[in-house]
């Protein structure tokens, strides 16, 4: 039966490994690979298969709205009129919405935008006995193991 478990990258696996040996599992039977995280830089604007959960247009819809509320507003008291100047306005607004939030993107998030939570970077391979695959998940999951799955 092989067990797999995926960890973070600390003392943890260590800690597992160790405990995996004195436990009486042999040390050719633990394999641990580790895995190379992402080093490119996450694309900025999302397409229709995939998307990071972060939107580019809330901030310009928001000032769309408020600047098309003043433009329209001031528009009464101008040549063409309460409808051109909401549309005017509101476009301008979301313009800036859009410019300020692709500035706090890029300029001011200086660090890469990675995947948000707990990134696995070992994986554990163990073989072992039927009898004593509950024990090895048992240890891998006390030593914080963030998945643990069994294969006949």
């Amino acid at each position: 039966m092989q067990v797999y478990a995926i960890l973070e990258n600390n003392i943890y696996v260590e800690m597992a490994i160790s405990t995996l040996e004195k436990n009486g599992i042999p040390k050719a039977s633990i394999y641990a690979v580790p895995l190379d995280n992402r080093q490119e830089e996450r694309k900025l604007f999302d397409n229709l298969h995939s998307s990071d959960g972060t939107s580019l247009i809330d901030i310009g819809v928001a000032l769309a709205t408020a600047f098309s509320v003043i433009g329209t507003s001031i528009g009464f008291e101008l040549a063409w009129g309460p409808i051109y100047w909401g549309l005017i306005t509101g476009f301008i607004g979301f313009v800036i919405g859009v410019a300020i939030r692709l500035f706090t993107e890029k300029v001011l998030k200086k660090r890469k935008r990675l995947l948000k939570g707990k990134h696995p970077e070992v994986i554990l391979i163990i073989d072992c006995e039927g009898k004593t695959a509950e024990l090895v998940e048992n240890i891998l999951w006390e030593h914080l193991a963030l998945g643990v799955a069994k294969v006949k």
